[in-house]
């Protein structure tokens, strides 16, 4: 007998079969993530370094706390959109 998880997964795949991803797909993939994981790393070394700066400014602080979260989510968006054109055979 099948768990819920195993039915659901079997349904799924029937709607939008998998393909199996190249080995130069795979590298890609691994390539924008190495990428992005050092986009986002700048980011926060730069955004950190200002917080500092900062010190007793609440406001200031505050708001490069958001800039940093904004930013990151950005470039998580931006990861996303280019490993699905990855995945999709598009690039």
């Amino acid at each position: 007998m099948k768990s819920a998880y195993e039915l659901a997964m079997s349904r799924l795949e029937k709607g939008s079969p998998s393909r199996p991803l190249t080995d130069e797909q795979k590298k890609a993939l691994a390539e924008i993530d190495s990428e992005q994981d050092a986009r986002i790393a700048e980011r926060r070394i730069f955004l950190e370094g200002e917080i500092a700066k900062a010190a007793r400014d609440e406001h200031a602080i505050e708001s490069l706390r958001r800039q940093l979260a904004s930013d990151v989510a950005a470039i998580e968006e931006k990861r996303e959109a280019k490993k699905e054109k990855v995945r999709q055979g598009t690039v």
